[in-house]
């Protein structure tokens, strides 16, 4: 195991109605004027809304409000945010949504406090200073609940690009899974994807003896697997709700990855197709991953095995370690095809002519990429390749 600091101190605020207690927490965490961030319109059809401004009134916080993130949040309404907040004196940001207005709460957050673009921190910066910020949790996916990560799109040139730092960690965290029992069906599958890719970028590692962390990244999948199923069939099953919303925050807050290399390799490839096509991340993980690991696994056999019998049940082969390997993946992507992913770019809506300025976007030239197994952009073209005639 690596030598590691751990660092996770957001409060975390779980059960039914939990967001009726938002105004309070604003208040311990040294909040007086919130900037309210929310997506489309479901939070206000929902009453959340309302339910989390007479939260905040009852504790006198005063509020402005920001509406309209959009999935792969845009730079656009950041900036925007950023010149709200300013104007309105606000001295804390509220997310009250999914991962996309979490991460655009923490970019707005790190731009009020500076002087420059907040694109600078999407770009190699380092963010030193930010406005805290809270959430209440809306669905379980992205992870950014309980993260110090942000990835936001420039809509010049549709870049998507990430951040991260300690100070971008919110201060609480307001999980209510009955939030989610309202979701589609298409989008609780799509965040129990993103649940486990997160996990999966962390459990292929090169760093040996780490058999904590392996058993606690097997848990998570084993859960997901066993908890999705069972909300795609009732969407109002509040225990796997709930199992399924602390696995997102468990899978990317840090814990499971600790003391081991890691790879995340397959988001950056995702990264370029929700950019280019604007669908969802979980979605197009759904093609990637599966289609990654077909193309990595003889780095390491016996590691894809232990996915493959540990998590998807499959029995060792000893004779030809390869199959059992093969077999995990296939029953992965299985799975994710059972619960209504795509698991190829037709499925996506994604067309292979463009595989060229896909790899062209993710920018590494003649170089590589770290992790796992390190990426030319001749391995990337042929995980998309991969991906373009995938199938069960």
């Amino acid at each position: 195991m690596d030598n590691f600091n751990f660092y996770s101190p957001t409060e975390f605020v779980f059960g039914r109605d939990r967001e009726n207690e938002a105004g309070e927490y604003v208040k311990k965490y040294g909040g007086s004027k919130a900037l309210v961030l929310y997506g489309g319109g479901s939070a206000v059809r929902s009453g959340l809304l309302d339910r989390v401004k007479a939260s905040l009134a009852k504790s006198g916080i005063g509020t402005a409000e920001l509406g309209g993130v959009q999935p792969n949040p845009r730079d656009t309404l950041v900036y925007k945010g950023i010149e709200l907040c300013r104007a309105e004196g606000v001295d804390f940001i509220l997310a009250v949504g999914g991962g996309s207005v979490i991460d655009t709460a923490k970019a707005i957050a790190a731009g009020v406090c500076y002087d420059g673009d907040f694109w600078d921190f999407y770009c190699g910066k380092r963010v030193e200073r930010a406005l805290p910020l809270g959430v209440v949790l809306t669905i379980a996916a992205a992870g950014s609940e309980g993260s110090g990560d942000s990835v936001i799109t420039k809509e010049e040139g549709m870049l998507k690009r990430g951040t991260g730092a300690d100070v971008l960690r919110s201060r609480f965290s307001i999980l209510d899974p009955a939030l989610t029992q309202t979701l589609p069906a298409y989008q609780t599958a799509c965040g129990a994807t993103d649940i486990m890719a997160h996990v999966f970028e962390r459990y292929f590692t090169n760093t040996r003896e780490v058999e904590i962390t392996d058993r606690l990244c097997e848990a998570v999948l084993i859960t997901m697997v066993k908890e999705t199923p069972r909300v795609i069939a009732d969407p109002n099953n509040y225990e796997a709700r709930a199992n399924i919303m602390w696995a997102g925050m468990v899978a990317h807050n840090g814990i499971v990855g600790v003391g081991r290399s890691q790879d995340w390799n397959s988001h950056g490839i995702e990264h370029e197709l929700s950019a280019l096509y604007d669908c969802a991340h979980g979605a197009g993980l759904a093609v990637i991953m599966p289609s990654w690991m077909e193309y990595v696994y003889k780095h390491d056999v016996m590691r894809f095995c232990r996915m493959a019998t540990r998590v998807f049940g499959c029995q060792m082969n000893y004779e030809d370690p390869e199959a059992t390997a093969l077999e995990g993946i296939s029953r992965f992507r299985s799975f994710l095809h059972s619960i209504g992913m795509p698991i190829n770019f037709a499925e996506l809506g994604a067309r292979e002519e463009d595989i060229p300025k896909l790899v062209e976007k993710f920018g590494i030239g003649d170089g590589k990429t770290g992790g796992f197994v390190s990426l030319s952009a001749e391995d990337i073209t042929a995980i998309y390749r991969i991906a373009v005639n995938a199938k069960i």
